[in-house]
């Protein structure tokens, strides 16, 4: 076992020292729920009535106040493949509180909308501030002081950054992560891209494109590709959150049914009257978020966490930055190769080792922190053993072995790259981030003339009319937070490809965001300040030769300083009508720089 890397301790001593005042303020927050929780035995009669009134079998046990009560927050839908597995759960649940000597209940849902699904349409400028919606609907859902620990159910994009937000409120609470798991491999990934790029060039039309997706996307669970949704899995794992290796079971097996059951079961041991306390907000402290951001960089993760986790520690009084990020990726290798990083699916993943492999190989080899409160076992050496049952469906755990695929999974001393995929870039069009593990060596740095738009509909369009055939840095501006609620920008992805494919060297730069599924094409991405308010990139101008340089960091226009201040910044499109968007108003006005997460939630907690 090798000793703590010096530059991680140094980034996690940085966080500490940097998040000291603000830490310090959410333990006592936490430190006086505690203290002052609402005690069910003393809740008032008509409080209590109100609360019990919906229950049958569980009623005399809830009366008597002497087990603990598991707050069930859901995030199930059956319109999306990810949310739809948890459709029995609540009641699976319930059972299995019994057997643990606990009552459980149904606390609230959650709203779970897909981004694969709104891609490129109105609705898309809600996703991102869904994420602090089911932030506060976690929140409401536990107001009730009902409740002595809380089951967590949820998979995708902003699900479980919202859950975590909003149960990091209740931190004096002890609370698990439950996921659902990865459907089994359908079409394979790249197929899937090729179909993609052929319709976007026109060469195969509507129904082939459709088979194509309804072949990738074809049961219950998670999308298998390594996007935002898996990489939440990913970072649930690292944090300890799960039960050890939960992540990528596929739903509808036993093995899932009883890593869940395990997971229920687990929480009265670690609530106020059981062995061992283990409050989520003592979980979550800055060595567990640093474990999270490790997990990205090895794994090649989701870039919509560079949003995602400071928002997340935030919640935890715990700052963190992209420099952060950049300082642990010159010191973690990538050691997975994951789709869009490569050609294996997460079932494929799983299969090779999955998360109890890059666990234990990180974990001796002084890459993550070992010594986390977790909510399974003594430490974090408990989640580099894998999950499986016995002869008799007996759950256990053990060393996961070698890798089973070198191909997708191997050890820090024999890394696909020797860093991991993530830099800053800086200049005079502000700071932004890019994801490079995907992205060819030889186009890390791109210089081109700019091609300005405000809308990712008018890039399609100048796509299909070959404006866009020669070398060219696409700028999308007005996509931030305050702007339009920041959308993903993924369907451009296809159309950037396919220049690429032509043998131009292209480049996108924007205020938005690129999907957790973004790959070959570099893109600089969540510039900040963004546009709106007069940032950076509303004084580009269509041919302003833009320099993309992920290798020494830099992402500038080379325009004269002089000519650069005199410009007038570009005035921002009216706000869009329609799909609610005007309800989430106040969120855009509120919303923080998207380094610091964002959100608009985080500018009313005091810190």
């Amino acid at each position: 076992m090798s000793t703590l890397h010096p530059e991680i301790a140094a980034v996690t001593d940085r966080i500490i020292t940097r998040s000291k005042p603000t830490r310090d303020a959410y333990l006592a927050l936490i430190g006086r729920a505690r203290d002052t929780h609402i005690a069910r035995p003393a809740m008032g009669c008509a409080n209590a009535a109100h609360a019990y009134a919906g229950t049958e079998e569980d009623r005399a046990t809830l009366v008597s106040g002497k087990a603990m009560n598991i707050g069930i927050v859901t995030s199930y839908n059956d319109m999306l493949s990810a949310h739809a597995p948890y459709y029995r759960y609540p009641e699976q649940m319930k059972v299995w509180a019994r057997e643990a000597g606990a009552t459980a209940q149904v606390a609230g849902g959650v709203p779970a909308m897909c981004d694969g699904v709104t891609q490129g349409y109105a609705g898309m400028e809600l996703s991102l501030f869904s994420r602090d919606t089911i932030a506060l609907s976690t929140a409401i859902a536990l107001s009730h002081g009902t409740f002595e620990g809380a089951a967590l159910l949820g998979i995708c994009d902003k699900i479980v950054p919202g859950l975590l937000m909003g149960a990091l409120r209740f931190g004096h609470l002890p609370m698990v992560f439950i996921p659902a798991g990865p459907m089994p491999s359908g079409l394979a990934n790249k197929a899937k891209v090729a179909v993609r790029e052929a319709f976007a060039e026109g060469k195969v039309g509507r129904d082939a494109l459709l088979e194509a997706e309804i072949g990738a996307y074809h049961s219950k669970g998670t999308c298998t590709f390594y996007g935002t949704a898996n990489s939440n899995q990913m970072m649930m794992e690292m944090m300890g959150l799960h039960m050890p290796g939960a992540a990528f079971v596929n739903p509808g097996t036993k093995l899932r049914q009883e890593l869940t059951r395990a997971a229920v079961h687990r929480l009265p041991q670690i609530g106020w009257s059981g062995d061992s306390y283990r409050p989520l907000g003592l979980c979550v402290d800055e060595k567990a978020i640093v474990n999270a951001a490790i997990g990205l960089l090895a794994t090649g993760g989701s870039t919509n966490h560079l949003l995602h986790l400071p928002a997340i520690a935030a919640c935890a009084g715990i700052v963190i930055d992209w420099e952060d990020f950049d300082r642990l990726s010159k010191a973690i290798p990538l050691i997975a190769r994951v789709y869009p990083n490569g050609s294996a699916d997460v079932n494929g993943f799983e299969d090779a080792g999955g998360m109890a492999f890059v666990i234990r190989e990180l974990a001796d080899a002084g890459l993550m922190h070992r010594d986390l409160l977790t909510v399974a076992g003594a430490d974090m050496t408990d989640y580099g053993r894998k999950p499986a049952l016995d002869p008799t469906d007996t759950l256990g755990w053990s060393d996961p072995g070698a890798s089973g695929d070198d191909t997708i999974l191997r050890t820090p001393a024999t890394p696909f790259a020797a860093e991991g995929g993530f830099r800053i870039l800086t200049g005079n069009l502000g700071r932004a981030c890019i994801k490079v593990s995907a992205v060819e060596r030889e186009r890390w740095v791109i210089e081109a003339p700019a091609r300005v738009f405000e809308d990712q509909a008018a890039v399609l369009a100048a796509f299909q009319a070959g404006e866009l055939d020669r070398d060219v840095v696409v700028v999308v501006r007005f996509q931030g937070p305050r702007a339009n609620g920041m959308p993903e920008l993924h369907k451009l992805t296809p159309a950037l490809g396919v220049l690429q494919n032509r043998g131009f060297r292209a480049a996108l730069v924007t205020d938005g965001r690129m999907s957790g599924a973004s790959g070959k094409v570099p893109a600089a991405i969540h510039c900040s300040p963004e546009a709106l308010g007069d940032g950076p990139l509303s004084r580009v101008r269509d041919g302003d030769v833009i320099r993309l340089d992920a290798e020494a960091g830099d992402l500038f226009a080379r325009v004269d300083p002089a000519e650069w201040a005199a410009r007038t910044p570009a005035i921002a499109p009216a706000e869009a009508e329609g799909m609610g968007r005007e309800l989430f108003g106040l969120f855009r006005a509120n919303a923080n720089e998207a380094e610091r997460g964002a959100s608009p939630l985080l500018t009313g907690m005091g810190w």
